[in-house]
């Protein structure tokens, strides 16, 4: 007799092996994943692995659109948010988009190579990825060539791979110079 997987079924397989390749990738690195890694991680057979995805490169791919563009709606939603300052807009999509990521990436072995490998594996999602980041602080900031020029600036933040908290105080600092915080009432400077 055969069993068919319902929809909630499936979609908790396809996430427990993302969850799995992240961690294999970020441990081990791309070349040096393999199809068995993720399967053992992720307690399923390299058979059931193949029936959800083709390579070791889809499942690579599928791993940065579930971590990263996944995060794409409520970073436009942190950028629009109505009662918000820009400063706090602004942090709120540098902590959606960059930092919550990095938080998860640092500290492991191959976390510095992850990103760069998204690049070259995926290039779609990752121009993708930098188009949404880019409208975001855009509506933010109130143009383009500003937008540009603080992702260009937050990336330069990463460059020394810090750790999370440095990295947040880091994108405080930057924030501030392109959308100065707001003035507490009563307080002198």
């Amino acid at each position: 007799m055969v069993t068919t997987m319902t929809e909630d079924e499936t979609a908790a397989r396809r996430a427990k092996i993302l969850l799995a390749a992240r961690w294999c990738f970020l441990n081990f690195g791309f070349a040096k994943t393999s199809f068995e890694d993720i399967a053992k991680r992720a307690h399923l057979s390299r058979t059931l692995l193949y029936r959800v995805f083709k390579d070791k490169e889809d499942i690579f791919k599928a791993v940065f659109v579930d971590w990263l563009v996944s995060r794409h709606p409520l970073a436009m939603q942190a950028a629009n948010t109505p009662d918000r300052t820009p400063n706090e807009r602004l942090l709120d999509v540098c902590r959606v988009m960059v930092i919550e990521p990095w938080a998860e990436m640092a500290g492991t072995p191959m976390g510095g190579e992850f990103l760069a490998a998204c690049e070259r594996i995926d290039p779609e999602t990752d121009a993708l990825h930098r188009k949404i980041a880019l409208r975001c602080v855009a509506s933010i900031l109130g143009d383009e060539a500003s937008a540009e020029v603080f992702l260009l600036a937050l990336d330069g933040l990463l460059a020394d791979e810090p750790k999370p908290a440095v990295l947040e105080k880091r994108t405080e600092l930057l924030a501030a110079r392109f959308a100065p915080p707001a003035k507490e009432k009563g307080k002198r400077k």
